[in-house]
């Protein structure tokens, strides 16, 4: 098994690097503060090395990750442009419109679908195909709750588009259930799933065509780094698209890789990744310079 390099922080490799595609919540945020370390570590690669491109997994087109980046005091400087799982996924959902598509989700996450043309089903017996973007209620609700209701859907072979690929996100310190975990129980009932954000290959095109833009020339895949707590969206997808990923092992894993000395543990980090047959080529609790 190999290990994961251990980073003292991001100055060990940054100028190995032009571009970083970096995960928002989890890496620089938790959904209830954003971390100054990670934000400062993001700030300098940017003012010294190259250019920051954050990629979400949100359900939301990355005006409303700004938005939120906004309130939770995420500084300009730490980004440079902000593609989403939702950006891409409103590709998928154009081509399905007028629908009818039967929309599971929060009233947040309205904007998805704003200027799309599509008509809205009163659920899975008068739908063409089902959109999901998370719970409606993601602070009570688990994916049991859509059990039912999935189940007529798969019944009827609708195709579901899942506009948020992470099954869990830390929310401050507890873990809530996301839209890939909805669409892990469709697929258990026999539905037919498709996504577009990470690890999914539609939102790494977005976000590579806008770090060509950045750069003004195409970009040198050897010199693109992926950061990212979610070993199956962000490192898996780094791995599927051939690259360089540093490994951010506490976010929603908690201590699993800590070691008894309070440090990271590259073998426990490691174990994280075997798990879903991913390898990291760098790892550190946390991202700071």
């Amino acid at each position: 098994m190999t290990l994961p390099h251990a980073l003292n922080g991001l100055s060990d490799i940054a100028a190995d690097y032009d571009i970083l595609l970096c995960d928002v919540w989890g890496v620089i945020h938790n959904g209830r503060e954003s971390w100054p370390a990670a934000c400062e570590a993001l700030a300098r690669f940017n003012r010294d090395h190259g250019h920051v491109v954050l990629i979400s997994n949100s359900p939301r087109p990355g005006p409303g990750v700004v938005d939120q980046m906004d309130g939770l005091a995420v500084p300009r400087d730490a980004w440079r442009a902000v593609v989403t799982s939702g950006d891409a996924t409103r590709r998928e959902l154009a081509l399905r419109a007028p629908g009818p598509a039967w929309i599971i989700g929060p009233d947040r996450d309205g904007p998805l679908y704003d200027g799309l043309g599509l008509d809205v089903a009163r659920g899975a017996e008068d739908a063409a195909f089902i959109s999901v973007t998370g719970m409606i209620d993601d602070e009570t609700e688990t994916p049991e709750d859509y059990r039912d209701r999935l189940a007529a859907g798969a019944a009827r072979d609708l195709e579901l588009i899942c506009a948020n690929p992470d099954r869990v996100v830390q929310r401050g310190d507890r873990l809530i259930w996301c839209g890939g975990a909805l669409a892990d129980l469709y697929e258990s009932l026999g539905g037919r799933v498709t996504m577009a954000g990470k690890p999914f290959g539609p939102i790494y095109d977005l976000a590579l065509r806008q770090a060509a833009d950045l750069l003004g020339e195409p970009v040198n895949r050897s010199r693109v780094l992926c950061i990212g707590d979610g070993v199956i969206t962000d490192v898996l997808g780094a791995n599927r698209q051939g690259l360089d990923c540093l490994f951010i092992a506490q976010g929603i894993h908690g201590d699993a890789a800590r070691g008894p000395d309070g440090r990271l543990d590259p073998a426990r980090a490691a174990d994280l990744l075997k798990a879903e047959t991913t390898y990291a080529r760098y790892a550190a609790l946390d991202l700071t310079w």
